[in-house]
């Protein structure tokens, strides 16, 4: 069978799970799997690892199959536990799902980091079942472990990973998963009154910002290939100023209109840059694969000139397409994080 295949959002798992679950409470024949409604109006059916009565309620669990999307909770067990209130329904963290403690995400702080998507879909689910109040626990007893590989401890989410999803499908390499998380990250920054935020592509970036300048926890936020979505969102939301730090390898090819940065939807950066520096130092350089290779056959000097003549040009292109809201200011690194140029006022961020 040829394609890739959709699996199921931790959000979808969790309401399986909380349906069947509150089944078992109602008195339900549980069967293998259970059928649940999708936000798209579509019903899909997902198999149970387990279901079991408490003494104080009923738990399922629905282990997440992501298809073949490279997600970090995919295998892992999510588990929802029921119990009856009063009236309406409250939603709570159990093991391994995270608590929200910073402003600027869809919930407050202090609730369990369950989505409002996720939790109208859990509603849904259940209210197939009962009409009845429900305490809905919902538990993924490996997050902890699998949210250090996620945004969540920049984010302000502590103790576990987020229940997620919009649509209850995951599609192969969501790229409206991607930008959705960078734009939580900066709407945290913002939330904090971040005055002046530093984009970066990656963890080289951020570790090289965090050495070279004082920085608060939200105030570095990554931008990964997706530098038009991001650049775009600071226009929407405007900082006092920016400053946009990382490797030229990435950052060179903002400057030849490439915002999209991934190699596979942009051109390589390094026949622009042996011209700059051509130009810059007026004299022949020798070809070279990587960008980093078009700086090691320069001295500490040659390599501040290009350097500071290509941050320019990033720091041109950036500004133009922001309409020139605000100041922009830009630095390049190497790979070991050393500066290699900048353009612009860094006193902000000193």
């Amino acid at each position: 069978m040829g394609g890739l295949h959709n699996g199921f959002t931790t959000g979808a798992c969790a309401a399986a799970a909380a349906k069947a679950a509150a089944g078992l409470l109602a008195g339900w024949t549980m069967h293998e799997a259970v059928t649940i409604p999708l936000p798209d109006g579509t019903r899909e059916s997902l198999p149970l690892a387990y279901a079991r009565t408490l003494p104080d309620g009923a738990e399922a669990a629905v282990c997440k199959q992501a298809g073949d999307d490279p997600d970090v909770t995919d295998g892992a067990l999510v588990i929802a536990r029921i119990a009856w209130k009063k009236s309406d329904i409250a939603f709570h963290a159990g093991e391994g799902v995270g608590i929200i403690t910073k402003p600027g995400l869809a919930l407050p702080p202090g609730e369990p980091a369950i989505n409002p998507g996720p939790r109208r879909m859990i509603e849904a689910a259940v209210r197939e079942v009962t009409d009845r109040g429900l305490h809905i626990t919902v538990a993924v007893p490996a997050g902890k472990e699998l949210a250090a590989r996620t945004f969540n401890p920049r984010l302000g989410i502590e103790g576990g990973i987020s229940v997620l999803g919009t649509t209850g499908r995951v599609r192969p390499f969501s790229l409206e998963a991607v930008r959705k998380t960078m734009e939580c990250a900066y709407n945290v920054a913002m939330a904090a009154n971040i005055r002046y935020p530093v984009l970066v592509p990656g963890h080289i970036g951020e570790r090289a910002a965090r050495r070279h300048f004082r920085l608060q926890d939200e105030q570095v936020v990554e931008a990964g290939n997706e530098w038009g979505f991001m650049i775009d969102l600071t226009a929407r939301k405007p900082p006092a100023a920016l400053l946009v730090l990382g490797h030229p390898g990435k950052l060179a090819k903002l400057s030849l209109g490439y915002w999209d940065t991934h190699s596979r939807r942009s051109a390589s950066p390094v026949p622009s840059v042996r011209k700059l520096a051509a130009q810059v130092l007026d004299f022949p350089i020798p070809e070279a694969t990587t960008v980093e290779g078009v700086f090691a056959d320069l001295n500490a000097e040659q390599q501040k000139s290009l350097g500071d003549a290509l941050a320019r040009a990033v720091q041109i292109a950036i500004s133009h397409r922001l309409n020139y809201r605000m100041p922009v200011s830009t630095l390049l690194i190497n790979l070991a994080g050393d500066l290699l140029g900048s353009c612009g006022d860094l006193t902000p961020w000193q």
